[in-house]
C-alpha cells in the first residue's frame, strides 16, 4: 500500500539498505566464489541453500500453495530468472569484472520495456527511447572495454543476455506478486530455480571438496545473503512504499557494488567502464522519471501493472 509521499519515517531505511548490499555483494562474492566452483555448478551450491531456507520458511509460515492455472508462470520464473538468469550472470563474471557486470545488468529495465512494447501492446514514450538510447551507449562503452568484447560467447555478451533473463522474469513475475505478494512469489520461484539447478549440484559439493571451509562459506553467504535476505528485505520495501516510490533506490546498487568489489576483491573500475557507467545510469534515469510505460489496459493479464 502506498504511503503519502514525502515523509522520510515513511522510508524503512534498515530494510532498504539490507537489500542493496545483500544484493550489492553478489557481484564481488560470485567473483571470489568463481576461483573454487565452475559457474553452472556454483549456481547449484547458491540456490541450494537459498532453497533449503525457503524449505524452512514454508514450513514455519505454510503460504498458500500457487494455483494450478499458474504453475506454468511459477516454473518459467524460475528456469529463466533463477536458473538460467545465474548460469549465465556467473559465465560473465569469469571476465568482466564485479563492477562493470553490475552496470551492464543495468540494462534490463530498458530490455524489459522492449519486450512489453512489442509483444504486450505497450507504449514507450519519447523520453524513454531516449533514454534507451543514451543507456545503450553507455552499454557499447563498457562492454568495448571488456575481454572480447561484443563477440558471440564473450563475457559482455553473455552479461547481457542475462541481463534480458532478467528483464523476461520481471515480465513474467508481475501478476504473480499481484496474486501472491512479493515474498510469497519470490520465495516460491526461488525454490523452483534451485529444483531445475539440482542435477549441477553434486558437482558443486565434488568441486568444493578438500579446499577448506572458505569456497563453503561463500557458497552460504550467496544463498542467504542475496538471494533470500535481500528478496525478504525488498518485498517489505515495496510493501512499505509501493512500487514506483522504491524503485528509485535500485539506483544506489552500481555504485555500491563498485564500492564493495574494491574493499572485497582490490577491484578498481577502469575509466572506460565508470564513464559508461554513469551514462547507462543516467539513461535509466532519464527513463525512469520521463518515459515510463504507458499501459494498455485491454492487453494487461487480469487488468494488473
Amino acid at each position: 500500500m502506498e504511503h503519502t509521499a514525502g515523509t522520510p519515517r515513511n522510508v524503512p531505511v534498515l530494510a532498504v539498505c539490507a537489500a542493496i548490499l545483500s544484493w550489492a555483494s553478489a557481484y564481488p562474492l560470485v567473483r571470489m566464489a568463481l576461483a573454487y566452483v565452475p559457474p553452472v555448478p556454483l549456481a547449484a551450491l547458491r540456490y541450494a541453500v537459498a532453497g533449503l531456507l525457503v524449505v524452512g520458511w514454508f514450513c514455519a509460515r505454510r503460504p498458500a500453495l500457487p494455483h494450478w492455472q499458474d504453475l506454468p508462470r511459477f516454473l518459467l520464473c524460475g528456469a529463466v530468472g533463477i536458473a538460467l538468469y545465474n548460469i549465465l550472470f556467473n559465465t560473465g563474471e569469469q571476465t568482466v569484472s564485479a563492477g562493470a557486470t553490475s552496470l551492464l545488468i543495468n540494462f534490463s529495465p530498458f530490455m524489459s520495456a522492449f519486450v512489453a512494447v512489442v509483444f504486450m501492446g505497450e507504449v514507450l514514450p519519447l523520453w524513454g527511447w531516449v533514454g534507451s538510447v543514451i543507456s545503450f551507449t553507455g552499454i557499447v562503452l563498457i562492454g568495448s572495454g571488456q575481454p572480447g568484447g561484443f563477440a558471440f560467447g564473450s563475457g559482455a555478451t553473455t552479461v547481457l543476455a542475462a541481463a534480458f533473463c532478467s528483464a523476461l522474469y520481471f515480465l513474467l513475475q508481475r501478476p504473480l506478486v499481484a496474486r501472491y505478494g512479493a515474498l510469497v512469489s519470490t520465495a516460491w520461484i526461488l525454490l523452483i530455480g534451485a529444483v531445475v539447478l539440482l542435477p549441477w549440484l553434486p558437482a558443486g559439493v565434488m568441486a568444493l571438496q578438500g579446499k577448506g571451509l572458505w569456497p563453503w562459506l561463500l557458497a552460504f553467504l550467496l544463498g542467504a545473503f542475496p538471494a533470500i535476505l535481500g528478496y525478504a528485505a525488498w518485498a517489505h520495501v515495496v510493501g512499505q512504499m509501493g512500487v514506483a516510490r522504491s524503485s528509485g533506490f535500485l539506483y544506489l546498487l552500481s555504485p555500491t557494488t563498485l564500492v564493495l568489489a574494491y574493499l572485497m576483491t582490490g577491484e578498481v573500475p577502469a575509466l572506460r567502464t565508470l564513464i559508461g557507467g554513469g551514462v547507462v545510469l543516467s539513461g535509466v534515469v532519464l527513463m525512469q522519471t520521463y518515459g515510463r510505460l504507458r499501459k494498455v489496459p485491454v492487453t494487461l493479464p487480469d487488468g494488473q501493472d
